[in-house]
C-alpha cells in the first residue's frame, strides 16, 4: 500500500486563507501599491502585496518538506527554489497573485494559483488550484478526475453559444492597446462581444464553467499564470492550445513567455482562436 503524497490541496488552501487576511489588512490602492524596490524573477516590479503573498505560500511549502515531501517550487518571484527535489520530483509552479493590477487597484478578479507537475510541460500537470479573491471562487482538478467549483464538480458537457456564427462572449488578455489593435480585425470575425478580466488563471477558468465561450491571449504567457488553469479547463471538458507548439500542451514550465494560449469548448473554435495574431 502506498504511503498518501503530500496535501497540496490543503497547502493551498491554507495559504490562500493566509493571503485573503493579509489583503484585508491592505485594502485601499495606496497600501497595495507599494513596492518592494525589486523585479521579481518574472521579470515584473514586486508590490509588497506580491511579496507577501508569495511568503505565505512558501510558508506553506516549508511546512510540507518538513513533513518529508521533497519537491521544485518555480514562483513568478523567487524563481526556481529545490526543496530536496532532483530527477522525478514533482514540480510545483506557483503564481501567488496573477492579475497584481487588478489586486493593487481593487478591481475584482485577481488570484493564487498553484499547480503541480510530474514533468516538464503543461501535459505533465497533475493538480491545479486557483483561488480567485474578489468572487471568493475555488477552482480545482486533478488528472483525469474532473474540476470543481468551490467543491462542486464542473459539468463537462456545457456548450459554447454562439451569435451568428460567432462565440457569443470571448475573453481576452495581455491587453495593452497596441495588441488589441494588430489583433482586433481577427477578434471581430470570431466573437461577438469580449471581455478583458486583468488575469490569464481566472479567464481560463471562466472557460472552464463555459462562462466564457473562449479566450486568448494577445501575447506570450508564461508557465505561473497558466499551468494551473489549464488543467482546470482540460478537465471541466475544454480544450487547450500554446499556439506555439506543434504538440498544444508542449509549453515548458518555466518564467519565460514562450507562447499564446488559446481555449475553448469544441476543437473547431480552438482552431479558429488559434489563428488570432499575437505577439
Amino acid at each position: 500500500m502506498h504511503a498518501p503524497g503530500p496535501d497540496w490541496l490543503g497547502a493551498a488552501r491554507a495559504a490562500a486563507d493566509e493571503l485573503e487576511t493579509i489583503l484585508a489588512a491592505a485594502p485601499t490602492t495606496v497600501q497595495r501599491a507599494r513596492e518592494t524596490g525589486t523585479r521579481g524573477e518574472g521579470g515584473d516590479l514586486t508590490l509588497e502585496i506580491d511579496a507577501a503573498a508569495e511568503a505565505a505560500v512558501f510558508r506553506q511549502l516549508e511546512r510540507l518538506h518538513r513533513e518529508g515531501a521533497r519537491f521544485t517550487a518555480l514562483s513568478e518571484e523567487r524563481g526556481t527554489v529545490d526543496f530536496g527535489g532532483g530527477e522525478g520530483a514533482p514540480l510545483l509552479v506557483i503564481d501567488p497573485i496573477d492579475g497584481s493590477k487588478n489586486a493593487k487597484r481593487g478591481l475584482t478578479h485577481f488570484a493564487l494559483s498553484i499547480a503541480v507537475a510530474d514533468g516538464p510541460t503543461m501535459a505533465d500537470v497533475v493538480f491545479a488550484y486557483v483561488r480567485d479573491f474578489g468572487p471568493r471562487e475555488e477552482w480545482v482538478a486533478r488528472r483525469g478526475e474532473g474540476a470543481l467549483l468551490n467543491g462542486t464538480p464542473i459539468d463537462p458537457d456545457v456548450p459554447e453559444r454562439r451569435v451568428r456564427g460567432k462565440l457569443e462572449i470571448l475573453g481576452f488578455e495581455s491587453a495593452d492597446p497596441r495588441w488589441v489593435r494588430l489583433s482586433a480585425d481577427a477578434l471581430a470575425e470570431v466573437a461577438s462581444r469580449v471581455r478583458a478580466m486583468g488575469t490569464i488563471a481566472v479567464s481560463l477558468c471562466q472557460v472552464a464553467a463555459a462562462r466564457l465561450d473562449g479566450m486568448v491571449t494577445l501575447r506570450g504567457c508564461r508557465a505561473v499564470d497558466a499551468a494551473a488553469a489549464q488543467l482546470i479547463v482540460r478537465e471541466a471538458g475544454g480544450l487547450v492550445a500554446f499556439t506555439a507548439f506543434a504538440d498544444p500542451l508542449a509549453a515548458p514550465l518555466d518564467l519565460v513567455p514562450h507562447s499564446a494560449v488559446v481555449a475553448a469548448r469544441t476543437p473547431e473554435s480552438l482552431r479558429e482562436l488559434a489563428r488570432v495574431p499575437s505577439l
